[in-house]
């Protein structure tokens, strides 16, 4: 079965000592980096660097032929993205501090500092990864391209904003970082999520967990997996989703009820990419990419204290936002005459026409619900549905009395209301002949829909609306 190397790019060990080269490039591996060159000739690295992808360089100062200072100032001139790590047997402040300033990353004293390196190293995969996903975010807005527009088929919209989400979708998908989908419930989080895993070129699976309503102890034992005998009812050791996602995604929803406690354990999750199943002393290690999601604002739950201010800022190293669908309202049509289709089909009818009101109608409601609800209007019209123009009646029915966009709260913010800047307030007459102006203007016309969105009926209208003799 073939390894998914990480990271995409790779990671040149160059060292005289194959004994040092050996033993830095197996605990890289255990730390879960293994796309890894090594070279004990420095003669033979500016070759290696021109003939393989390499992102990071740990460099030897201390060689024959040449040194890692010449070496340091070679690879600044010509592979200037290229990330430098030097690593030598001396603790000499005076040559850090030059190596520094020649363009080096950091410095490390290889006998004592080993742990350092490693983390040093992933530091600057960090670094590298967010800059090639910068470069490459920056050419497709400037070209306005999407590559594989094909893994968003499943998502219905022609909107330019969510346009720009795919490509930043298409930008970090193959980031081993962790990413954040945000939007309110119902906006199709988990078809952004499912286009990044596509996109990611991942060998594992999908694998979806809801942490709402689980309790501690069952968040580690669904993520983490138990042995047999690990507690009372455990029969027989199971494998948890970490394990099943294998190289793949690992998609946690609504990870904004988590608890502090289970927050801690995931924190740790991400920082050292390790896990105790329940009962085991002995970590496995993390293969797969986390993806988590959310309808909360994380942000204003960390400054309640309801969420952990280092796993926030841990999370969102890329944070995707999808827009209400109440902020796209020209999907609407797209929407509607999607779900006509997909519903007209699952109940074996012929796909009905729609009024052209219907579109009106429908851009006066803010949907709460979003394309959720949306699409569980379609389908309730479609399965009452007889023939011919499609019914507005189910439509009507579930949107209510009237338009939620049209309703004030009593405690708003002042400054929300129209009047509230106004130096001088319009007579009460005046003000009447202005809503209803532009009550017809959302409406486009209609007598009907703008009876609704005022929240009166369609004569007092009318007779509003009748020249005064």
């Amino acid at each position: 079965m073939s390894v998914t190397l990480y990271p995409s790019f790779s990671i040149l060990l160059v060292d005289d000592e194959p004994d040092w080269l050996y033993s830095m490039g197996i605990s890289l591996e255990r730390a879960g980096i293994n796309n890894i060159l090594t070279c004990s000739d420095s003669r033979a690295v500016m070759k290696m660097l021109a003939d393989n992808p390499v992102g990071i360089v740990l460099l030897d100062l201390t060689m024959p032929h040449l040194s890692g200072q010449e070496l340091l100032g070679m690879i600044a001139e010509e592979h200037p993205g290229v990330t430098v790590i030097i690593v030598s047997g001396l603790n000499q402040l005076e040559t850090a501090v030059a190596c520094m300033r020649g363009g080096a990353f950091d410095y490390y004293v290889k006998t004592s500092e080993e742990e350092r390196i490693i983390k040093g190293v992933k530091r600057a995969v960090r670094e590298q990864e967010l800059q090639r996903e910068n470069r490459e975010l920056r050419t497709r807005f400037l070209y306005d391209r999407l590559e594989h527009p094909e893994a968003f088929s499943n998502i219905i919209t022609g909107d330019k904003g969510m346009r720009s989400i795919f490509q930043y979708i298409e930008a970090v998908a193959v980031s081993s970082q962790p990413i954040l989908v945000t939007g309110e419930s119902g906006v199709g989080k988990e078809l952004v999520v499912a286009a990044l895993h596509k996109l990611s070129r991942r060998k594992g699976e999908l694998v979806a967990v809801n942490v709402a309503g689980l309790d501690d102890t069952m968040v580690a034992d669904t993520l983490f997996g138990h042995l047999k005998g690990s507690y009372t009812s455990a029969g027989e050791a199971r494998g948890g989703m970490i394990e099943q996602a294998g190289e793949g995604t690992l998609f946690l929803d609504e990870i904004g009820d988590l608890s502090l406690a289970s927050q801690v354990k995931l924190l740790r999750l991400l920082q050292e990419g390790e896990y105790y199943p329940i009962g085991s002393d002995r970590p496995r290690r993390m293969r797969a990419r986390v993806v988590v999601a959310t309808h909360q604002e994380l942000a204003d739950r960390q400054a309640a204290g309801q969420f952990r201010k280092d796993l926030f800022y841990r999370l969102r190293a890329h944070h995707l936002h999808i827009p209400p669908l109440r902020k796209r309202k020209g999907d609407i049509p797209l929407l509607v005459d999607h779900f006509l289709e997909e519903a007209s089909r699952e109940f074996g009818k012929k796909k009905a026409t729609v009024p052209k009101e219907l579109a009106i109608l429908l851009s006066t409601y803010d949907f709460p619900g979003n394309v959720r609800e949306l699409k569980a209007m379609v389908y309730d019209a479609v399965s009452f549905h007889q023939g011919g123009v499609l019914s507005m009646e189910a439509f009507i029915r579930a949107i209510g009395g009237r338009p939620a966009e049209a309703l004030v709260e009593r405690d708003a913010d002042p400054s929300s209301n129209p009047f509230f800047a106004m130096e001088r307030l319009p007579g009460f007459s005046d003000a009447i002949e202005l809503l209803v102006s532009e009550a017809i203007r959302r409406a486009e016309g209609n007598q009907s829909i703008a009876a609704r969105l005022l929240g009166v009926s369609q004569s007092a209208l009318s007779k509003r609306l009748k020249p005064k003799s």
